[in-house]
């Protein structure tokens, strides 16, 4: 996919957290006929990739209690927790976010699942809602 960061209109994924993995996984993969592509651990988390046509549903489940998917099920329970969306430059779209006077929980891209580089969005100021940036 080629898009500069002034486009960023392709969903990458959507990310689902869940007290259940394996329930919403086959719920899913089932009902949407989304097979489960990928798997890991990651900064405590166990995460997988479901493939849609156009995109993913990333399923987050805490390993523990203390991380930020556990907090944000205590808080919220289980359901959409972010929209991620691919970026062919990360710090373009970074910095275009800064212009636009949105407030970025990553000013710098940190290491994502599946080895992407990824950076975040605070929801306060993108109408309520976590937005991802993802480069592959």
């Amino acid at each position: 996919m080629t898009q500069d960061s002034t486009s960023r209109t392709q969903i990458d994924h959507i990310g689902i957290a869940t007290d259940d993995f394996e329930a919403i996984a086959a719920l899913f993969g089932g009902l949407l006929d989304a097979p489960l592509v990928h798997e890991e651990t990651f900064d405590g988390m166990r995460v997988g990739f479901l493939e849609l046509d156009n995109c993913y549903f990333e399923l987050l489940e805490p390993i523990g209690d203390e991380d930020p998917i556990a907090r944000y099920l205590d808080s919220n329970g289980p359901g959409i927790h972010h929209v991620a969306i691919a970026t062919d430059d990360i710090d373009a779209a970074i910095e275009t976010a800064i212009q636009a006077g949105v407030e970025p929980i990553d000013t710098e891209p940190r290491p994502g699942a599946w080895g992407h580089e990824v950076a975040f969005l605070h929801p306060k100021s993108t109408g309520g809602v976590l937005i991802e940036f993802v480069e592959h």
